[in-house]
């Protein structure tokens, strides 16, 4: 990947936009000096699953992705964003692999698809041979310092792993745990996943080691608390004020009965907020329960009440 056009298509995705007050701005520098002259190289794969986390991510302020790619790490490999493809950019995965075996960091992006022994998904080839997410994962993982799965397909399973998917999709998990793989993993949901939980997780685990964990393997840092708990209409549930309609969203009144999921969510979305700061589900609309990792199943109907 040629480092102008990453930081020209950074700069495109971010300008004009303000800056995030969620980290402060002395964190790339804290990060160069933290993670020292050799950048810690990191490689992103992407199995099932839109690549709206990648997006997402690319929507970083602060750090903005351009700092944390060209000043913090060393992004070896993305195969949405790198300049070289086919099999030059996929050998180059396994070159990283071999080189830095347990010195590089794995980012995971969608489900892992094991029907028909993997050939759902595809994910490059090398020395003519086609490599499926299943065999680019039990090559790549085991030799990883510590893995994240990015966004709920990754972490959870998410929409490819639904009811009724003929492709017999798990999570990296389950996966890591049906075939032994014993490399740290933290799951990092959301569909898609806030870019400062990605990037605060990466901060973390490169400063500090693997962040405190709940019971799902997510970050208590960003899902440590309960969305319901911390809702600005959380005194309208309480005095059972509650809306009946989608034409009539205001700020008086309880989203529950709309089917919203706070009350089974947890994330920091309410104080976080999306687009750098903008809104938030909730104002907007309902929580469905993205961050969930038995998601979207777990949450369904989307618009039916829960408590």
């Amino acid at each position: 990947m040629k480092r102008r056009d990453f930081v020209k298509l950074c700069t495109g995705t971010v300008a004009g936009f303000g800056v995030s007050q969620m980290f402060h701005p002395g964190l790339v520098k804290m990060l160069e000096a933290a993670t020292g002259p050799g950048k810690p190289p990191v490689v992103w794969i992407q199995g099932q699953g839109c690549t709206g986390c990648s997006v997402s991510l690319l929507n970083s302020l602060n750090p903005s992705i351009a700092d944390v790619v060209l000043k913090v790490i060393s992004l070896e490999y993305h195969p949405t964003v790198m300049d070289a493809e086919g099999g030059v950019a996929f050998g180059h995965l396994f070159e990283i692999a071999e080189k830095f075996e347990g010195k590089f960091y794995l980012a995971i992006e969608g489900a892992i698809p094991v029907g028909e022994d993997g050939h759902f998904c595809i994910v490059g080839d090398y020395n003519e041979k086609e490599f499926t997410m299943v065999e680019a994962i039990k090559a790549i993982a085991p030799k990883a310092a510590g893995v994240m799965a990015l966004g709920t397909c990754a972490a959870g399973g998410g929409i490819p792993a639904a009811e009724g998917n003929l492709t017999q999709s798990m999570s990296a998990s389950k996966f890591f745990e049906q075939e032994g793989i014993k490399t740290p993993l933290i799951n990092v949901p959301g569909c898609p996943p806030h870019p400062d939980w990605m990037v605060g997780t990466l901060v973390h685990l490169l400063t500090k080691g693997i962040p405190e964990l709940d019971a799902q393997g997510r970050p208590t840092m960003f899902f440590g608390e309960l969305i319901h708990d911390n809702c600005p209409y959380l005194k309208y549930f309480e005095e059972d004020v509650r809306q009946t309609t989608f034409t009539e969203m205001k700020d008086t009144s309880c989203r529950a009965d709309m089917g919203c999921k706070g009350p089974l969510a947890s994330a920091d979305c309410y104080k976080r907020r999306w687009n750098n700061g903008v809104n938030w589900c909730v104002e907007n609309a309902i929580c469905i329960g993205c961050v969930e990792t038995d998601w979207p199943d777990g949450y369904s109907p989307f618009y039916e009440p829960v408590v």
